[in-house]
């Protein structure tokens, strides 16, 4: 069964890409339609050739002009399974490709997801540069996924070029280097193979087996790191250098992963061989060629500059993270930065990840599909013996081979059981989008079948003569009984099941029973504020997940057009995202797609643009203790939106548009019942729409604007058989076979059709803007002031106190002690050393400076309890003074005062020796002096709050 499927999905793929091939020929003439008269169209593709495309792209991508220190801030490339990002590292103070692999992992299979099937680190290679880095200019190109650009150190300059093969596992690096750097060289740096999580949230389980140390050869510039695993099995990481022709250099870096067995060690050998034959020419054409034929599958643009390149940005990533062939992305694909969440999550990271997939007929990433087929057999031994006949599960989190352990019996515990329905959703998407029949048959009818069964186990009739569901658990909250979040999910699946067995025409003995579960479900509970967690939990604090609202997103059980469940809508989400302190950056992609569900594109935006502004990093990239990638993925699909929607078997075109944004195209976007949507706005209004038929589907079109006078509908050239079609109130409902490719517009549309970029407002912006330029720093020797140990060592973690509750920072993770330059300044660190103090608390002490002219004073510090700071004194040779704000952030948040991170730690040492998995920053604060007078001193602000590890003053230039 699994091999009928593969043919089918195969056979998918090729239509699809054989229909986007088509789509980008040259233009089409349209022909008169039954029920239409008017003039002629015709079609202006200027998104066709691949030079549109890298016009376009070009002005999408992340640029850098200042130095990335962490990953939040970086570049990063991947192929689905390699993946590699640069940045800083602080410990050497060099760049780093920092390497990672979405196969790699731990085979202690009895100990979980995520300790001993953990996925792995594998190790940085450190550019061992002469000197220290201090400025980049780089560009991420999305249209060629290359990274490109120079970085100059305080020796000269180095130009890179960087990729990972789209189709081989191998990155390529290609450095040049300048006058003064003509020594660099590389080094591989091994990570401990361990679970990131012992680190992040220990203690692990005792029966945990440490895995052997790596073994690290190397013979010249080449070499391969060999990390054989406790259990069986390997991870090789290899490297080989070759000189180019043209005087640069070339590091071919590929990893590979077996087991049982230990046969990594040969593939990556191979990888190299064929690697090593190609120039770097045709390295570079397969590669570019395999991206340059992915993006023009589909098309979006909108006049918001800064959205629009996030949304491009979303759709590389989506392609670095993922193929057809791999694992389900998890909630740091292959960047696996420290973490507490070195697994796959189901209870919402994955059906987030994937969303964007089906619009854009980009199903050569539907790992999420693939890998429901494959290992359905280990959904079932997910459960206990005596529901393995009939029914199917998945826990919270898994590894590739999707076992988990069982999360329990409903009415028992908080068990979280539905979380393989919504997966099963996400599948039902996909057959939607494709109509592949043999998907629903072969996949979703007997997968989606097994997860409803196992509701069927525990519903039970009330008193009320309605069905109901015992205790489970709603994700991120708390369990109740009739938890909404199963109720949804459960509804939702038998009422599916009805729908695909007539839709295949297949007799199923459940017939009836799904029937009655969808006809006397007992109804959400819900109240004056909306709708409750469950039947004995209303919600009552803030809550990040929307598990409660799922039966109106993205299920869509009930319409939120309906002026009576649009209102429970807006009551439910209104009390939802009314209580701050949970709320993460999905709560804002959910709230802005369900506002476009209900038509109101400027509440959507401004839930996206609370995202963009308070949670995604420099790169796009998104964390919660750790990288977590759904949630930006997940915007993008709030992006198609407002854009255009197709639930309810109703296509909906410009449904939720910003009043701001007065044209806007798309081309190609794919819908359920499997059709090619394009369509232009201009100027507030919709000027036309064309629709491709795929499948032959029935065709409802709901045109908010242009639907409302005299329309056409006009098929295209080479289908000149008129098209009929009717008004079933607002919707149009068209008759399309399938190949069917028409036209709708009115009277005044413009006979040209085109089909290019819209004018944007604003500036992309993602990646790190030059910095500007600054003089020569003056540190100050503070030692004789540090009153405060906020540092320790992995041997003495108890040795100082930083926030008075027995914390402090790891002195592995920050650089040595003595002169240092950090973000561009230079500095004088105190000692780590046991009992050594090492900063200066805020108490009002005044601090003589070398007399001079200054035009700033940076301080090197961090906050406690929240941070703070206060008014400081700047003191002159003529006797006057100066007030200056100096504030500093907690050093467990993101900058609140303007600083920038000058250090950032992946973890913190605790009193107990435990460390924590929450990540601590030294912030750089600048205070700005006057150039014209010879500054003298400063006074720090009376705040115990914060704390100063270094000071600099910086002369003018």
């Amino acid at each position: 069964m699994a091999d009928d499927h593969e043919v089918s999905r195969r056979r998918f793929l090729a239509g699809a890409s054989s229909l986007g091939a088509a789509g980008l020929t040259s233009g089409w003439l349209g022909a008169p339609a039954r029920a239409s008269e008017g003039s002629t169209h015709v079609f202006l593709d200027r998104m066709r050739t691949d030079a549109d495309w890298a016009r376009f792209l070009h002005n999408q991508d992340l640029t850098w002009g200042d130095v990335p220190k962490n990953f939040y801030q970086a570049p990063f490339l991947g192929n689905g399974g390699l993946g590699a990002s640069l940045y800083r590292r602080t410990e050497t103070g060099r760049l780093a490709v920092v390497l990672g692999d979405n196969r790699v992992r731990d085979h202690q299979d009895d100990l979980g997801s995520t300790f001993g099937m953990a996925r792995l680190p594998i190790g940085d290679l450190v550019l061992d540069t002469v000197g220290d880095p201090v400025g980049v200019d780089l560009r991420l190109s999305l249209f060629d996924a290359a990274l490109s650009g120079t970085f100059t150190t305080s020796h000269g300059v180095v130009a890179i070029e960087c990729f990972v093969h789209a189709e081989r596992d191998v990155l390529v690096l290609n450095l040049r280097p300048g006058e003064g750097e003509v020594d660099l060289a590389w080094s591989f740096t091994p990570e401990e193979a361990i679970s990131p999580r012992v680190k992040a949230r220990p203690p692990a389980p005792e029966d945990l087996l440490a895995n052997p140390d790596p073994v690290l050869e190397v013979d010249g510039r080449d070499g391969r790191c060999v990390q054989h695993l406790a259990v069986g099995g390997q991870t090789v990481t290899q490297w080989r250098h070759r000189a180019e022709d043209d005087g640069s250099h070339t590091v071919l870096v590929t990893i590979a992963h077996s087991f049982p067995d230990t046969s990594a060690e040969a593939t990556a050998a191979a990888t190299l061989d064929w690697a090593a034959r190609l120039p770097l020419a045709r390295l570079h054409k397969g590669h570019r060629d395999w991206w340059h034929d992915f993006y023009p599958k589909s098309f979006v643009s909108v006049p918001d500059a800064r959205l629009q390149s996030f949304y491009w940005i979303q759709l590389y990533k989506m392609a670095s993270a993922t193929r057809r062939t791999m694992p389900v992305v998890s909630t740091t694909a292959q960047w696996l930065e420290p973490t507490p969440w070195p697994a796959t999550w189901w209870n919402l990271n994955v059906q987030l990840e994937y969303w964007l997939l089906n619009a854009t007929s980009h199903g050569e990433l539907d790992s999420l599909t693939r890998s429901i087929d494959e290992y359905r057999d280990n959904l079932v031994l997910n459960l206990p013996e005596d529901l393995r006949h009939d029914s199917a599960i998945i826990a919270r989190s898994a590894q590739e081979n999707l076992r988990t352990g069982f999360p329990g019996r409903p009415g028992t515990g908080n068990p979280e059981v539905g979380n393989l329905t919504w997966a099963m959703h996400n599948l039902w998407l996909t057959y939607r989008h494709t109509m592949d029949d043999d998907l629903l048959a072969d996949v979703i009818v007997p997968v989606l079948r097994r997860a409803v069964n196992f509701y069927l186990h525990f519903v039970y009739e009330g008193d009320d003569g309605r069905l109901h569901l015992p205790r489970t658990y709603s994700p991120e909250y708390d369990a109740s009984v009739d938890c909404n979040y199963d109720l949804a999910l459960f509804h939702w699946g038998c009422s599916t099941l009805l729908r695909a067995t007539e839709r295949l025409g297949v007799v199923d003995d459940l017939q009836p029973t799904w029937q009655d579960v969808v006809d006397r479900l007992v109804d959400p509970p819900q109240g004056e504020d909306g709708f409750w967690i469950g039947a004995e939990r209303q919600l009552t604090s803030s809550h990040r997940h929307y598990s409660h609202l799922l039966w109106f997103y993205p299920l869509y059980v009930f319409d939120p057009t309906d002026p009576v469940q649009q209102d429970k809508l807006q009551r439910s989400v209104d009390h939802w995202v009314g209580f701050e302190g949970a709320l993460q950056g999905y709560t804002f992609t959910g709230a802005s797609s369900m506002s476009s569900s209900m038509g109101q594109g400027d509440q959507a935006l401004t839930y996206l643009n609370t995202l963009l502004d308070r949670f995604v990093q420099a790169n796009t990239m998104y964390r919660e203790s750790g990288p977590v990638i759904e949630t930006p993925l997940s915007a993008a699909q709030s992006v198609h939106d407002m854009v255009l929607q197709s639930w309810g078997d109703t296509i909906r075109v410009f449904p939720a548009i910003p009043g701001a944004w007065d044209d806007a195209v798309i081309h190609r976007l794919r819908t359920e019942g499997a059709f090619l949507v394009s369509a232009r706005r201009e100027g507030g209004r919709t000027v036309w729409v064309r629709v491709e038929s795929l499948a032959g589907e029935p065709c409802r079109l709901l045109l908010p604007g242009l639907a409302d006078g005299a329309i056409s509908v006009r098929p295209t050239s080479g289908h000149p058989t008129p098209v009929v079609w009717h008004r079933d109130g607002e919707v149009l409902v068209l008759d399309l076979a399938e190949g069917d490719d028409v036209v709708v517009s009115t009277t005044s549309s413009p006979r040209t059709l085109v089909v290019e970029p819209v004018a944007t407002e604003g500036e992309a912006g993602w990646g790190l803007a030059p910095l500007p330029p600054i003089g020569v720093t003056e540190p100050l020797e503070l030692e004789a002031l540090f009153d405060n140990d906020g540092v320790s060592t992995e041997v003495a973690m108890a040795d100082g106190n930083f926030d008075n509750s027995g914390f402090t920072y790891p002195a592995e993770e920050l650089p040595a002690p003595g002169r240092r330059t950090l973000d561009r300044v230079t500095w004088l660190l105190g000692s780590y050393a046991d009992g050594a103090v090492n900063n200066v608390v805020f108490r009002g002490q005044q601090i003589a400076l070398p007399a001079g002219t200054a035009t700033a004073v940076h301080v090197l510090g961090a906050g406690t309890s929240g941070g703070g700071g206060g008014t400081a004194m700047l003191g002159y040779a003529d006797g006057s003074q100066a007030e200056v704000v100096l504030e500093l952030t907690d050093w467990a948040r993101s900058p609140a005062f303007g600083e920038s991170i000058a250090v950032e730690t992946t973890h913190r040492h605790s009193q107990t020796g435990v460390i924590s998995g929450l990540a601590v920053r030294w912030f750089h604060q600048t205070v700005a002096a006057d150039p014209a007078r010879q500054l003298v001193s400063v006074t720090l602000p009376s705040n115990t709050k914060a704390h100063v590890f270094g000071l600099s003053v910086e002369r003018p230039i």
